[in-house]
């Protein structure tokens, strides 16, 4: 998991081949007039999803992963707590994996959960349990999903 400021994004482009492309599409964008919906930057390998949320609560915000993807999810319009668990300590072990939506929901809360702001991003690889939404008010938020 890495979280850190937009304008820090470059530092990690070496990580993922696909995360030039991903980072300069959000620099080069005014993401606060992004409008929700999908968009695919290289076919299915890398698509940026712009959502808008309803308020959550942590009980409500569920622990979850993904094997095939990585998360980089951006908070547009208001201020998010972001859970995090490591993968290998989500519970059940054993809980089903959806290879559809590549998705695993896992039971309980976030073991620490992390302010992030506007300005702000998060991004979470395939070994990282996440639990995201939790929000009083609703957000926009910018979510790139990237091939792992």
């Amino acid at each position: 998991m890495i979280i850190d400021r937009l304008e820090n994004m470059g530092k990690y482009a070496t990580l993922n081949p696909l995360f030039p492309q991903a980072f300069e599409f959000l620099q080069s964008h005014d993401l606060q007039m992004l409008e929700v919906g999908k968009t695919e930057l290289k076919g299915k390998d890398l698509l940026v999803n712009v959502t808008e949320t309803k308020p959550k609560t942590k009980e409500q915000a569920r622990l979850e992963t993904h094997q095939n993807f990585i998360d980089i999810q951006i908070p547009v319009s208001g201020t998010e707590w972001m859970g995090y668990t490591p993968a290998k300590e989500c519970q059940p072990a054993d809980a089903p994996y959806n290879p559809e939506k590549d998705i695993t929901f896992f039971e309980g809360l976030a073991e620490s959960y992390i302010e992030v702001k506007p300005g702000m991003f998060a991004i979470f690889f395939p070994e990282d349990g996440h639990a995201p939404g939790v929000t009083p008010d609703g957000l926009k938020k910018v979510i790139v999903k990237v091939k792992a």
